[in-house]
């Protein structure tokens, strides 16, 4: 079981939200014009193609003449983004969900790291065991945590720590669900 919960097989994403991390990286990236903070959401092997398709939006955007056309060269951008990231987890690219289909647990989970404090994840999970691998995990994330934009190396690892920890938080919650709907019928 242990195994199950720091590596969870399938779990929803919110990775392909137009109001996920992977997005709002994107939006950083090119409000900053700094790569590095989508760089740590793809594999090392990607790294040209996305730079590449980084230039081509801020030329695309340079040369708009209406905002429509800068949003639909940021789309792109994101479009191929997260793609890439979804491809390197393993998961299918199905398009950007709009924002607001972020599910209640991955929120919860994201806000506890926003806010530093677990106790309302902890609050939702039943298991003591789904309980203690979460402080673990959500420890290792913030330790994870401190590392400079430009160093890719330690941001994927920050990365990686985020995206278990959101993951095993979501499985624990959704489980206990599960369990409760089923006790109930």
């Amino acid at each position: 079981m242990l195994a199950f919960l720091i590596f969870p097989s399938h779990t929803s994403a919110h990775c392909d939200t137009l109001d996920g991390p992977v997005v709002s990286a994107a939006r950083k990236s090119l409000d900053r014009d700094n790569i590095s903070y989508v760089l740590i959401w793809v594999k090392p092997e990607n790294e040209d193609e996305l730079k590449k398709a980084f230039k081509r939006v801020k030329g695309k955007k340079r040369l708009a003449k209406t905002k429509e056309e800068k949003e639909k060269a940021e789309m792109e951008f994101f479009e191929l983004l997260v793609r890439i990231h979804r491809e390197g987890e393993g998961v299918a690219y199905e398009g950007i969900k709009p924002a607001g289909s972020i599910e209640p647990e991955i929120a919860l989970a994201d806000k506890a790291i926003e806010s530093g404090k677990l106790d309302k994840v902890l609050a939702k999970i039943s298991s003591d065991k789904s309980k203690e691998i979460s402080r673990h995990l959500f420890h290792h994330l913030k330790e994870r945590a401190k590392y400079e934009v430009n160093d890719l190396v330690s941001g994927r690892k920050y990365i990686e720590a985020y995206v278990r920890f959101i993951h095993t938080v979501e499985k624990a919650i959704k489980d206990l669900e599960a369990s409760e709907r089923a006790h109930h019928h």
